[in-house]
């Protein structure tokens, strides 16, 4: 028996509800079908259709081997394609979800070199700050920053970048500057929602402390941090990529240096286990180069 054929039958029987539906899609015989869902329940020792009224219905394990079949069936179309790929160039769209900061600052003023190298081939860039459901949106990957909470998402870590206690000058010549973490408690905090609150943890050598700050804003995206440290609404926990032009400018400043935060983690995170596409892969390899570089 073909496994991978006897999976793409099953595929088609359960999708399309009878022996018939699925002979139609598949244009093959109705017995031919019979006979290979037979022979796949004798090799798997299950029952995995059950007839009902409504037609034929997966069992329980054969909704699991169902889901699972659609996924090697995914897999192994991916690796012709990829293999295609190899020899033709990348084409089509590749759906791409980011945080909004990040990629405006560091991913898009730097994608035209990799647009030249595949003229064929288009951007859709999803962003959001938040972690979207990768496979409702059709999200062929993402690249999500800090803790991954769904452990049912292939993912890999592909950068990361230090974290900084900022704010502006005029900030600092009105509230003076903190010379220990515990010296926050006496600033205005902005907070990133998004990114744990207003607990903030730092450390020197074996030194560990634990700040809890507060501010009058809270914000669920990082340009909302941006707008309100940069108009000295108060000082703000932020990975070096989200205010590199103004740190690089002298327009904001870093405080307490001689402590460490814990480091941003950037991840390059692929939808339901699935293997990476070839467009995928190219993208996040390139964004790995871009900011090692820069």
């Amino acid at each position: 028996m073909d496994r991978l054929n006897a999976m793409e039958t099953f595929v088609n029987v359960v999708e399309s509800g009878s022996f018939s539906g699925a002979a139609r899609r598949l244009e093959i015989g109705q017995p031919a079908v019979s006979k290979t869902i037979a022979q796949l329940e004798e090799r798997l020792g299950v029952r995995l259709l059950l007839r009902s009224t409504r037609g034929l219905t997966p069992t329980e394990a054969g909704q699991r081997f169902y889901e699972r079949a659609l996924r090697t069936i995914e897999d192994a179309d991916e690796a012709e394609r990829s293999a295609r790929d190899a020899g033709t160039g990348l084409s089509g769209p590749l759906r791409i979800c980011a945080a909004v900061t990040f990629t405006r600052l560091r991913i898009l003023p730097y994608l035209k070199p990799f647009l030249d190298l595949h003229p064929q081939l288009s951007l859709d860039i999803v962003l959001d700050d938040r972690h979207i459901d990768m496979l409702e949106e059709g999200i062929d990957v993402a690249l999500r920053m800090g803790a991954l909470t769904d452990s049912g998402m292939t993912a890999r870590k592909i950068a990361q970048s230090p974290r900084s206690v900022v704010g502006t000058p005029s900030y600092f010549a009105r509230h003076g500057m903190p010379a220990t973490p515990a010296d926050l408690s006496c600033h205005s905090a902005v907070i990133y929602g998004q990114a744990g609150g207003g607990s903030w943890e730092f450390r020197r050598g074996s030194t560990e402390v634990s700040v809890a700050v507060s501010g009058r804003i809270k914000v669920n995206a990082a340009e909302g941090v941006r707008a309100a440290v940069l108009a000295d609404m108060g000082l703000a926990i932020s990975s070096e990529w989200m205010f590199e032009p103004e740190l690089a400018s002298g327009e904001l400043q870093r405080v307490l240096t001689e402590w460490a935060l814990p480091p941003v983690d950037l991840w390059a995170v692929y939808p339901g286990g699935r293997m990476a596409s070839a467009k995928a892969r190219a993208f996040i390899a390139y964004v790995e180069q871009l900011l090692s570089t820069r």
